[in-house]
């Protein structure tokens, strides 16, 4: 179960509101710029330590980060622990159904890994 503190779902609120205006003016979600001089927790798993960068669509909740990237019409939702640990399908599920507030669960395409999940939705299947 996802607890968030106050200050976690006024990132996601900020971050969702984001991304839904990127969407509605058609323009692309970037990954951010990679920060070549941050420290990060894994240099085997590029994906683990995305969005550790300070960036305007992504955020964290309960020691999980979470990265939004898309373009066209589909958005991509990147989800690893903080720590760099190993997460289960089911630990990527609760935080994407925090992000992505709205969607129906059966709507999201789930992409899972070890140390990474990823999740895709249609934009014409967000609240926009």
């Amino acid at each position: 179960m996802i607890t968030p503190t106050e200050s976690e779902r006024e990132r996601q609120r900020e971050v969702f509101s984001r991304v839904l205006q990127y969407i509605r003016e058609d323009r692309t979600i970037r990954l951010p710029d990679f920060d070549k001089t941050r420290s990060r927790p894994s240099d085997q798993f590029a994906l683990t330590s995305v969005g550790i960068e300070e960036n305007g669509f992504g955020g964290s909740v309960n020691g999980f980060r979470y990265q939004f990237e898309g373009e066209e019409d589909l958005l991509h939702l990147i989800v690893t622990r903080e720590n760099g640990e190993p997460l289960t399908a089911e630990d990527g599920q609760r935080v994407a159904g925090f992000v992505l507030p709205g969607v129906p669960p059966a709507l999201i395409w789930l992409k899972p890994g070890t140390y990474s999940q990823h999740f895709f939705v249609g934009h014409d299947e967000l609240p926009v």
